[in-house]
């Protein structure tokens, strides 16, 4: 059987390249048969990204191209802060002196994971680890080191460009007490014990007990692509 040239993940990823181009295209120029070309640009990914998310009905797809296609138009900016670049997100592996890993159960889909949060302006990316991990665990803790640097569409749990970094803390005090809109529920849990709905633990889990323990692995990455995708 003949394998599909591109999946969902694919099109999601040349959609939002797409995207940032025409979208960092649009800030940079003032020239009016560049921006057209640019919106049009910016037409076709919306074109990618409806057919990404698998819409049924032909007018619901059109529909949906001009809701991503506006969406797109309604955030550039000009020069540098047009620059269309992945967002950030900062996770959090806490452990403790038992060896356990802090994990919260997320209000909005019932999923464990290690506490994360997107980046502020005004806070280091450690701070927003420590941060993070005060709002929705209770929890006081001490960043480590750096862990991962993710690229999220990669990874496959992001339809839109996002980078992750995973922080190693060490927990110093604080209670559990869980968020009252984001949490539902913050535990210990050793590697043997963690909650059946834990996402993605066959390739956090052995880095971050190892982290836990003692060790001190070094700092993983997504490796460049042979060749690198569209140099």
């Amino acid at each position: 059987m003949t394998e599909p040239l591109a999946d969902a993940r694919d099109l999601a990823r040349w959609s939002a390249t797409l995207a940032a181009i025409a979208r960092t295209g649009l800030g940079f120029t003032d020239n009016l048969y560049e921006r057209e070309r640019f919106e049009e640009i910016l037409q076709v990914a919306g074109d990618i990204k409806a057919a990404a998310e698998a819409t049924e009905e032909a007018v619901e797809t059109q529909r949906e191209t001009d809701h991503f296609v506006q969406e797109w138009l309604e955030n550039v900016g000009e020069g540098v802060p047009g620059y269309v670049t992945p967002k950030v997100a900062i996770g959090a592996v806490v452990g403790n002196d038992d060896g356990e890993i802090l994990l919260v159960q997320r209000a909005d889909s019932g999923i464990w994971l290690y506490p994360t949060g997107w980046a502020d302006v005004g806070y280091s990316a450690s701070e927003i680890a420590v941060k993070e991990v005060e709002e929705e665990t209770g929890i006081e803790c001490e960043p480590v080191r750096l862990l991962s640097v993710i690229d999220g569409q990669r990874m496959g749990f992001s339809r839109f460009a996002m980078y992750l970094l995973l922080f190693y803390c060490r927990a110093t005090g604080g209670e559990l007490r869980p968020h009252p809109l984001e949490t539902s529920d913050v535990g210990w849990y050793g590697p043997a014990g963690l909650p059946e709905a834990t996402a993605g633990a066959q390739w956090w889990g052995p880095l971050a007990f190892a982290a836990i323990n003692g060790e001190e692995p070094p700092t993983t990455f997504d490796p460049p692509r042979d060749p690198i995708w569209r140099t």
